[in-house]
């Protein structure tokens, strides 16, 4: 890891700076591959990711780790992050949506100075939430599979969060689809062929991926 990407590591890892800190296990500031690779960028760590200190573990993670397989990676040729560090929970202590505030203060104060030293050659928001921390009007039921541009000049490939997919397994095929174009358009940035092809005739279900 980069030296000045290490420190701002240490820094997030030890972040105070608003109420979000009085419920988490911990800081999970993500986990980097190469820079100028792929970087996926969910919304926040839920109840394993504040466990664990990982991102996208359990059920969801097991499917992107296998939706990362179909093409030809795995984690350590990916960045995988979050907008928001640490753990949003409600007055139970479960899980809960970050609030817009807690999203904008987050993202602004960590999330963008992780992209500025991973220079990610394409972003891949995964879910509504990180989709409109960038995008603000924008609606992954309408951007889904589409590339936008953000005004530092990254590109952003929405698609859904891996937890939507498990709850609606009959939208697998499409999220086969926005995987292998993710693949493309990352290879062509690249000028690499294609990695790795899922079969086009064959027909997805979920338990191909889990």
């Amino acid at each position: 890891m980069d030296d000045k990407l290490a420190e701002l590591t240490s820094e997030i890892k030890k972040c105070e700076a608003c109420h979000l800190k009085e419920n988490r296990t911990q800081v999970v500031p993500g986990v980097y591959g190469p820079k100028n690779s792929l970087c996926f960028i969910g919304e926040a760590p839920g109840f394993y990711e504040d466990r664990d200190g990982v991102p996208f573990v359990g059920r969801s993670g097991k499917l992107l780790d296998k939706m990362l397989d179909s093409i030809g990676f795995s984690r350590k040729d990916v960045s995988i992050l979050n907008v928001v560090k640490c753990r949003p929970t409600d007055e139970k202590k479960d899980n809960r949506t970050p609030k817009e505030s807690e999203l904008r203060f987050c993202g602004d104060k960590w999330l963008f100075k992780q992209l500025k030293f991973l220079t990610p050659k394409l972003i891949v928001t995964l879910g509504g939430i990180s989709l409109k921390f960038f995008f603000p009007t924008a609606k992954v039921t309408k951007s889904a599979g589409n590339i936008l541009t953000l005004e530092e000049g990254y590109p952003v490939f929405a698609t859904f969060h891996p937890a939507y997919i498990l709850r609606n397994y009959n939208k697998i095929e499409e999220y086969d689809g926005h995987f292998q174009k993710i693949a493309e358009v990352y290879n062509q940035t690249n000028g690499e062929k294609s990695r790795k092809k899922s079969k086009r005739s064959e027909q997805k279900s979920l338990t191909d991926f889990i």
